[in-house]
């Protein structure tokens, strides 16, 4: 047998005895289980209205009608994505989604930036009103501005045109204050620094400020890509010619009896989810990022 030294024994002293792993009541144990059915419940009701749009979309019209709640077809069919390449202006749809998105996705990144920064740092008269306005506006339904909208549209002469459906979306009161939030949590120190060594507003914003605000901005392209690529209501008021036709607004249109007999329930939700990927892609892309440098800001 060996011997252990001193030094052997003393750590073996000093480590702590081995924690027992504590029994759960059995009251505990069902409070938890009836959480995780809760759970499961609550996420397969979430989940189950998209489950039902892909099945649907691989249904024909006669199965959809038969049995709209069913997750497996009856007859597997791919008739409902071949009818929207053949007999739909799916490409002419993208094409301007995609167009307004990028657009509008990158002006409120920008001018959202450019607000909440100005509001966060900047010393002038009103600023603490204009914030207040910029609460209010979040606090008013979208729907009550559709109607004004549409006539200062009219009258500027921006109606029925590419302009008159990104100019107005170009900016976001719930941006805006997003981005000011978090500039108001950087510390003014830093900014100090950057203006001690000559470095002007403009460059301590660009070159200091915005790398730190890195999860805030993809936070806001993130929620600016999917508004707008989603938008319905303002696309709406904002055109009437068919050839500005975005996803949204052409789906919206794939009512019965358009392109022929039937609901068309198939046609709608096949549109509907392929819209749906590449928000999805956006989402899972980004997302990572946000945890990745969440996670280098807590370490630092």
């Amino acid at each position: 047998m060996t011997s252990l030294t001193d030094a052997e024994v003393t750590t073996r002293l000093q480590a702590p005895p081995p924690q027992r792993k504590k029994r759960l009541s059995p009251r505990v144990r069902t409070i938890a289980v009836f959480s995780y059915l809760m759970l499961i419940a609550l996420a397969m009701i979430y989940i189950y209205p998209f489950l039902v749009a892909v099945s649907s979309s691989f249904k024909t019209d006669a199965d959809a009608t038969a049995n709209p709640l069913q997750l497996i077809p009856e007859v597997w069919s791919l008739a409902a994505y071949n009818r929207l390449f053949t007999d739909v202006p799916l490409p002419l749809w993208t094409f301007n989604t995609a167009f307004i998105t990028v657009i509008v996705t990158c002006g409120r990144v920008f001018f959202d930036s450019l607000a909440g920064y100005a509001l966060s740092r900047l010393q002038f008269r009103g600023r603490t009103v204009i914030f207040a306005v910029f609460i209010g506006v979040m606090s008013v339904p979208g729907v009550v501005l559709l109607i004004p909208r549409f006539l200062i549209l009219q009258q500027l002469g921006l109606y029925d045109t590419y302009g008159g459906m990104i100019i107005p979306l170009l900016t976001s009161a719930a941006g805006i204050f997003i981005m000011k939030q978090f500039f108001d949590s950087i510390p003014v120190s830093v900014e100090e620094a950057a203006r001690i060594d000559g470095a002007s507003i403009f460059r301590t914003y660009r070159t200091i400020v915005l790398p730190m605000a890195r999860p805030a901005l993809i936070t806001l392209f993130i929620l600016s890509f999917q508004g707008s690529w989603n938008e319905f209501g303002h696309f709406i008021v904002s055109r009437q010619s068919a050839d500005l036709n975005t996803l949204t607004t052409g789906v919206a249109s794939l009512v019965s009896g358009q392109l022929g007999s039937g609901n068309q329930y198939p046609l709608q939700l096949a549109a509907a989810t392929l819209m749906t990927i590449p928000v999805a892609i956006i989402f899972f892309i980004f997302q990572k990022r946000i945890m990745n440098n969440t996670g280098g800001a807590e370490k630092g």
